[in-house]
């Protein structure tokens, strides 16, 4: 199973307004090229009642609706921009009720059967709108359909719902008048929950990116008091050690004892070294300008920074002419933290291999165990900060959070393979960077 766990950690800018003020400015593009899809559909509707039905329409008043509502779109950018997006949905809207009242009442009135279509306008504020402007659309189309009991211009195709051994052009009519209806209803309610769906997935990403920096923020302010609080006990017993192993060459004459004080003060340096990094970089781990380096010296260098017999597990494969611009030292760090990693979920001795490679401008460090693999619901909570499949003493599960917080800032990607059985591999992609003076 393959996870990027990049991807989900990528989040575009967002307008943090609520979802309720937010939902016309997300409305009204698609909104504008609807309307369109309207009009023309209101323009073939006429010629194929003009056409083929030979039904008698005042062609240039019902010019007039329709020049109207084209006018209106076409201004429509504009207007949001002046008005803002929620007034000028709302007087659409409005305008929309009026111009098909205008053309119902051109054509048959009440008898018409696209009547229907006021209950478009009607769910779209609805879904879209306060209750405001609702109950004023559809207080404005029941005014509407009843101006059109006294105000309109009758056709003998609508007056007479049957016609003998057929159909009449009003039933016709009303079949494709609910099929209009139901179909723009469909697509203004879906569009817009998506639309809105998709919004509100967005912003809890961007909650969640930032927690994670709270997160990150809390881990450098941890690191600086770990590296305050643990300097003067180390000090102590880098002293104590070298004091041990002097007392034991010297006096003794004890060499066993002089080695092992001898580790005493090298691990302890090596926790020093540690301290030190945490404590000028915190858990920020961008910052370092980038360096022309060899992959190959790079590699070896990280395998070199091992004990001695986790040294010889792990195996590097790098072309030797493999050069890069680098942030050296932070990326040496981040590639320790997942061969590390490596080595503790494979077996005692078992092997760890470690692949530097470059194509199509990415260089990409590939970092393969021998173990037993993860579990789908395990690899996808891989990176999350503080979660370990490991023993609370062997690691807080912070290694592979801060190796995702590089990935992301150097603009490139983290992927984990692993199957059940099959061990897992992490891959560190990177953009290949120019030479510098290139």
């Amino acid at each position: 199973m393959r996870v990027s766990v990049t991807d989900r950690q990528q989040v575009a800018e967002q307008d943090l307004r609520p979802t309720s003020e937010l939902a016309p400015a997300l409305v009204l593009p698609w909104l504008r090229r609807l309307r369109y899809g309207v009009l023309a559909g209101e323009c073939i509707l006429i010629l194929i009642a003009v056409l083929f039905a030979h039904v008698e329409l005042p062609l240039i008043w019902l010019a007039i609706p329709l020049a109207v509502a084209l006018v209106s779109n076409l201004c429509l950018g504009r207007l949001s921009i002046l008005m803002g997006a929620r007034r000028v949905l709302g007087c659409m809207l409005v305008l929309d009720v009026i111009l098909l009242t205008a053309l119902l009442a051109l054509a048959g009135g009440p008898a018409n059967p696209f009547s229907l279509l006021y209950l478009v306008q009607i769910t779209l504020s609805a879904v879209v709108l306060s209750r405001t402007w609702t109950w004023s659309i559809g207080i404005l189309s029941i005014l509407g359909f009843g101006f059109l009991f006294f105000f309109h211009h009758p056709l003998l195709a609508f007056e007479t719902h049957h016609v003998a051994s057929s159909f009449s052009a009003h039933l016709v009519g009303m079949w494709i008048a609910f099929v209009t209806a139901a179909v723009l209803i469909s697509i203004l309610v879906g569009k817009v929950s998506q639309t809105l769906r998709n919004h509100e997935e967005e912003l809890l990403r961007l909650q969640n990116l930032v927690a994670r920096q709270e997160r990150v923020s809390s881990l450098a302010a941890l690191a600086g008091k770990a590296a305050h609080e643990m300097g003067t006990p180390l000090g102590t017993i880098a002293i104590v050690a070298k004091e041990l192993e002097r007392f034991a060459r010297d006096i003794k004459l004890d060499e066993h004892v002089a080695a092992e004080a001898q580790l005493i003060r090298s691990e302890v340096e090596r926790c020093s070294r540690i301290l030190h990094e945490m404590s000028s970089q915190g858990a920020e781990l961008t910052g370092e300008t980038p360096a022309l380096v060899s992959i190959d010296t790079l590699l070896q260098r990280l395998r070199d920074g091992f004990p001695e017999h986790q040294r010889k597990t792990i195996q590097v494969a790098v072309p030797p002419d493999l050069v890069a611009s680098l942030p050296v030292e932070t990326t040496r760090q981040v590639l320790s933290a997942l061969v590390k990693n490596a080595i503790e979920a494979s077996p005692l001795g078992e092997t760890v291999e470690l692949v530097g490679e470059a194509d199509s401008g990415v260089l990409r460090f590939t970092v393969k165990d021998s173990g037993i693999g993860m579990a789908p619901e395990r690899l996808h909570r891989i990176a999350e900060p503080f979660y370990s499949t490991k023993r609370p003493e062997r690691g807080m599960g912070l290694g592979t959070f801060l190796v995702l917080i590089f990935a992301e800032d150097m603009g490139g990607a983290l992927i984990f393979d692993s199957n059940l059985n099959q061990g897992t591999t992490a891959i560190l992609e990177l953009p290949l960077a120019d030479k510098p003076g290139a």
